[in-house]
């Protein structure tokens, strides 16, 4: 990649978080019993293939812990997404607290080289009322 900053393409490479699901049934670590499921899709409406290479998600939990992830790719692939063109993908979270709120980014290269950069939109993760007890 690479020195010069990366381009905002929040407007026309888009990232739609399409659901978020509480999985109680999830085998989890005592210290973080809610898994939450996310599914998102990222579109490509820009007028030149995007491939994405990196993520950098940013957990807020309710008691106020921050955990900041950061990787190559998306759930282990570099998907390139031709104009016009969507990537699909379901991954999930483990909290301590009974919510959090996510957001981050992904980072690409387009079809020229240049980096670019989508904002994920923040949404959050509750447990239901009736699973916090």
């Amino acid at each position: 990649m690479n020195n010069n900053p990366p381009m905002d393409l929040s407007r026309t490479l888009r990232v739609v978080v399409d659901q978020v699901i509480y999985l109680p049934q999830a085998e989890t670590p005592p210290d973080r019993p809610h898994c939450f499921a996310y599914f998102i899709t990222i579109h490509n409406d820009t007028d030149r293939p995007v491939t994405i290479k990196a993520r950098k998600w940013v957990v807020t939990e309710n008691d106020g812990t921050v955990i900041a992830v950061e990787g190559d790719g998306v759930v282990g692939k570099t998907p390139t997404l031709p104009v016009g063109e969507s990537f699909t993908y379901n991954s999930y979270h483990l909290l301590a607290t009974s919510g959090a709120v996510a957001t981050g980014s992904y980072l690409g290269l387009d079809g020229t080289g240049r980096r670019v950069l989508t904002r994920i939109p923040p949404f959050e993760m509750r447990v239901p009322e009736m699973q916090s007890n």
